[in-house]
């Protein structure tokens, strides 16, 4: 059940990070940007090991899908580990100015020395890092006011280097997001297939739905009984529960029969769109 045989790690990622490594050095204040709802999973250590000590902002990314809650809690966790973070949706802009706000403060110390040395005043300096799918071009739109940086609802998209002056005081280079080579613990890979940021046609859908449904019948059985007007007490085999969601959906085949694939495509969109609520699979206390 936990094996979802995942190992995804294409040749423009192994290029990116070479970048990314180049690319440190003209940057004063790095901003990784996390998923609020996996701040773990969606962390990538491969990036940590190559931060070289740059001072850097935590940006958790996608709070309208997380639980507010939880989400305080990690603001909590990365305070007390030294961390500075700012809650952000890129998506409306919530967050954004005081993200902006803490870049240019960080990274003004450096600024400030260089000036001392005689150098012309220049913006402070800061590189966008993330995996693929945590929205990163959403939220570089955002500051910009602008559809200027290519976007897309898959993982993936943005593939060069780019520079984008925010305001006087800031200049950002977006990089491609990049995952690591393999998934050591398989609770990661689940998390990150379920909210998007690993193509769908490279882990077994079947396996980590079923474990998916079993997540929710345990912790949020009151979600799927309303969403999908359901009984009390649920089934514990998950094939009988995607079975008894598929007939309610209207999901059937010829013959009366149960279309599952069809089953657990809508119940996936319909987690990763927030219809069953919001949620926070990553949790301080695990």
């Amino acid at each position: 059940m936990d094996n979802l045989n995942i190992n995804w790690f294409p040749g423009h990622m192994t290029k990116a990070l070479r970048m990314i490594q180049a690319n440190l050095k003209l940057v004063d204040v790095v901003i990784e940007l996390l998923d609020a709802r996996i701040p773990v999973s969606s962390a990538n250590p491969v990036i940590h090991q190559i931060l070289e000590g740059k001072p850097r902002v935590v940006a958790l990314n996608k709070i309208d899908l997380a639980e507010p809650e939880w989400t305080k809690q990690w603001v909590d966790t990365f305070h007390v580990q030294g961390l500075q973070v700012v809650t952000i949706d890129s998506m409306t802009g919530k967050g954004t100015k005081a993200l902006v706000s803490q870049v240019e403060q960080l990274g003004s110390a450096k600024a400030a020395k260089l000036v001392a040395k005689g150098v012309n005043p220049r913006a402070v300096r800061a590189m966008i890092l993330g995996i693929p799918n945590v929205g990163k071009s959403s939220l570089i739109n955002r500051l910009l006011g602008t559809k200027a940086v290519r976007t897309a609802d898959k993982p993936g998209v943005t593939r060069g280097k780019q520079w984008i002056t925010i305001g006087k005081n800031l200049e950002l280079l977006d990089t491609p997001g990049v995952l690591w080579p393999k998934f050591e613990d398989p609770e990661v890979g689940f998390k990150l297939a379920m909210t998007g940021a690993i193509n769908d046609d490279i882990y077994d859908v079947e396996t980590a739905m079923s474990k998916l449904l079993l997540f929710l019948r345990e912790n949020y059985s009151d979600r799927l009984i309303e969403r999908y007007n359901l009984s009390s007490p649920l089934p514990e085999d998950s094939t009988e529960l995607l079975g008894l969601i598929g007939a309610r959906r209207g999901c059937l085949r010829s013959g009366g029969l149960i279309d599952y694939e069809k089953a657990r495509r809508i119940i996936l969109n319909e987690f990763r769109g927030s219809k069953l609520g919001n949620f926070t699979l990553d949790r301080p206390n695990q």
